[in-house]
């Protein structure tokens, strides 16, 4: 069961059906399909997404995905799961476009990586960042992610595969992210 996490400023948690309107509306943003490195597609099939996390995803524990919070307005999307496209875990952030900037990726994906550590007990997860998306190059190279290998999709786009070992904390970690069950 995907757990409520907190950071100082965010809440994760999962998705409820109320929250469809917000999750259409960002993966509608044609900005967050190409930093998503994916091709914006009709309402019809976001919606279908959406119902698939709530009646699939979550009713089958496949994976975690939560809502991204602050202060009552969503600011994003996050995912933890096996992919096809890494040989392990990848780590999904997006934002919306008002909550860029201001330090919420880096909060959220901090957050993510203590989650991934302490409660996966994973040793180490992968990112995909599209090459021209900047900001979160620079965010995975100051969170010490480092740069596997390149992959050029068909229409020559390429994506930076990152990877970032967690370290699986052994001590007791200072930072602002703690998990809690819901």
């Amino acid at each position: 069961m995907t757990p409520i996490l907190r950071t100082d400023r965010l809440i994760l948690s999962p998705y409820r059906p109320e929250d469809e309107d917000v999750f259409v509306a960002l993966l509608g943003d044609e900005e967050v399909c190409r930093w998503m490195g994916q091709d914006r597609v009709p309402e019809e099939e976001i919606r279908a997404i959406f119902h698939a996390i709530l009646h699939e995803i979550y009713a089958k524990n496949m994976f975690d995905v939560w809502a991204v919070w602050s202060d009552g307005v969503y600011v994003g999307h996050a995912e933890i799961k096996k992919t096809g496209n890494v040989d392990g875990y990848e780590m999904i952030a997006a934002l919306v476009k008002g909550s860029r900037g201001r330090g919420v990726g880096n909060e959220l994906v901090r957050g993510l990586l203590h989650y991934a550590a302490d409660t996966l007990q994973l040793d180490e997860v992968y990112g995909m960042v599209g090459a021209e998306n900047a900001a979160s190059l620079a965010l995975g190279k100051k969170l010490g992610f480092t740069h596997v290998r390149d992959v050029v999709a068909d229409d020559g786009t390429v994506t930076k595969m990152l990877v970032l070992p967690t370290g699986n904390r052994q001590a007791p970690d200072t930072s602002p992210a703690t998990a809690s069950a819901r």
